[in-house]
C-alpha cells in the first residue's frame, strides 16, 4: 500500500511540475511576444558608414 502512495505522489508531482513549466513559458513567450524592439543605436562617431551596401528604393524600380 505504501508503495501505491508513493508511485501516486510522485506521478501528482511530475504532473505539477510538467504544468507549472509550460505556464512560465507561456508566460516568457508572451512577454517576448510583447516587447517592441527599439531603432537601432548611432554608429560610433568615426567608424565608416555602411549605406552603400543598402538596397535604395529606387534600385528596385528599374
Amino acid at each position: 500500500m505504501e508503495t501505491l502512495v508513493l508511485i501516486a505522489v510522485i506521478i501528482i508531482a511530475t504532473a505539477v511540475g510538467m504544468r507549472w513549466i509550460h505556464l512560465l513559458n507561456a508566460q516568457h513567450d508572451a512577454r517576448i511576444a510583447a516587447y517592441r524592439f527599439s531603432d537601432p543605436l548611432p554608429r560610433p562617431p568615426g567608424l565608416p558608414d555602411d549605406t552603400g551596401r543598402r538596397a535604395h528604393p529606387t534600385d528596385a524600380d528599374h
